[in-house]
């Protein structure tokens, strides 16, 4: 049962909004590349121009960073992603795009829709869900595509997030392969739509729906998700059931679902059609300034690693060794290696890879620094895939900022 209520879905005003929101002052914030904490007031700075963030809680949650209430936009302060290569479900980033959110599932009402190109339309419980078959489990990052938009240089529109708006996460579901075949699926089905329980607060806003093609909705990884961490969904991340699309951006993970629509033709919603583009150029970037000749839908997310354990403008002791630890992923092709300098990239070595949790899942890394002499050290990671795909060592633009994958650096001082 929802840790909410347990009745049929409500609506969230916004003064019942802003009380579940309540500040309340945090301890020390730090990472690698994370925001500092401002006095004792519940605020951080990131590192970019209007950087000063409120940190808030909200059910079920700890004091993450507050982009914006309503809709909730949190971002989970950098320093969670050195405690472990799983993402705590109190510190799970939470990214709506509408604001009128249910704040409270019944379970035992709740149902999800399969129709449209069926041979069957269905109307589905948790129970019937969960009966499908035994449950699987994913760990698999979820990264929202504008991550890191605050770096942008020239800067761009939208939610000026730092490092944070990403988690990994291990997911318990069923795979939407079972449920779509239950229903059966015409000949002509090509495309399959996901819309939830949230709502837009006024008629002329798209309603948030998401769509795959057929053949990506029934690769076996995509599944319908009712656990994280071995736990119920937080009701901010999804609660009772969300979409896990393995190896994508979280513009695909549709929270709250209750309707799949099976169509035989290209869905051309807002939310597929106009928004979550990048320009159809190599590597999606095109020059400031410049509008792009055609766009494509954001997808596959991009190869990435981060510093997780020494902060900018920490110090090392020269002749110790510091053993510097971070996390890498990408879309499940498979990492081959991380990179590590301490010279600004004048050299690289190849640093010690953790525990395989699976191909879409964080990957620890390690490597011992042993500064030869005083002074400023620049530390970078890269991450090297089985493809051949690597990060950028100077960051790409592009006008939504979405997809950001340069080599990041934390910059140090041997003592």
């Amino acid at each position: 049962m929802s840790r909410f209520s347990a009745r049929p879905v409500d609506r969230m005003n916004r003064r019942t909004f802003l009380q579940a929101s309540g500040l309340l002052a945090a301890g020390a914030v730090g990472g690698g590349l994370g925001p500092r904490l401002l006095g004792a007031d519940g605020r951080v700075v990131l590192p970019f121009e209007n950087g000063e963030r409120e940190l808030v809680t909200f059910p079920q949650k700890r004091p993450l960073i507050c982009l914006t209430s309503r809709p909730p936009q949190l971002e989970t302060p950098f320093a969670v992603f050195n405690e472990g290569v799983l993402t705590p479900n109190d510190a799970f980033f939470v990214r709506y795009h509408l604001s009128d959110i249910p704040t409270s599932v019944d379970p035992a009402t709740f149902r999800v829709r399969v129709r449209g190109k069926v041979a069957t339309a269905l109307e589905l419980s948790l129970d019937d869900l969960k009966k499908m078959g035994p449950p699987v489990d994913v760990v698999a990052v979820n990264q929202c595509s504008g991550n890191s938009r605050g770096y942008f240089k020239p800067r761009v529109n939208g939610g000026q997030l730092s490092h944070g708006a990403m988690g990994n996460a291990r997911w318990t579901g069923v795979p939407l392969r079972t449920v779509l075949e239950k229903a059966g699926l015409a000949k002509e089905a090509r495309q399959v739509a996901f819309n939830g329980l949230d709502r837009p607060p006024l008629e002329t806003t798209p309603d948030y729906v998401k769509a795959l093609d057929v053949d990506h909705a029934l690769d076996g990884d995509v599944m319908l998700a009712w656990a994280m961490n071995g736990a119920d969904l937080p009701m901010l991340n999804g609660y009772p059931l969300r979409l896990v699309v393995p190896g994508y951006y979280g513009t695909y993970w549709v929270k709250h679902v209750n309707d799949i629509e099976v169509l035989d033709s290209v869905y051309t919603g807002f939310w597929m059609a106009s928004a979550y583009r990048t320009p159809a150029t190599p590597g999606r970037v095109i020059e400031p300034g410049t509008a792009p000749k055609r766009t494509e839908p954001i997808d596959r997310l991009t190869i990435r690693s981060f510093i997780t354990s020494v902060t900018d403008q920490a110090k090392l002791p020269v002749g110790r060794e510091t053993m510097v630890r971070g996390i890498a992923f990408d879309s499940g092709r498979g990492l081959r290696e991380v990179a590590f300098s301490s010279d600004g990239g004048r050299s690289w070595r190849v640093a010690e890879l953790g525990e395989d949790l699976g191909r879409y899942s964080f990957r620890e890394w390690r490597i011992g620094v042993t500064p030869a002499q005083r002074g400023p050290l620049t530390l970078m990671a890269r991450a090297l895939n089985r493809l051949g795909e690597s990060q950028p060592l100077e960051p790409l633009w592009n006008p939504a900022g979405y997809m950001r994958n340069v080599v990041e650096t934390v910059n140090v001082e041997a003592v």
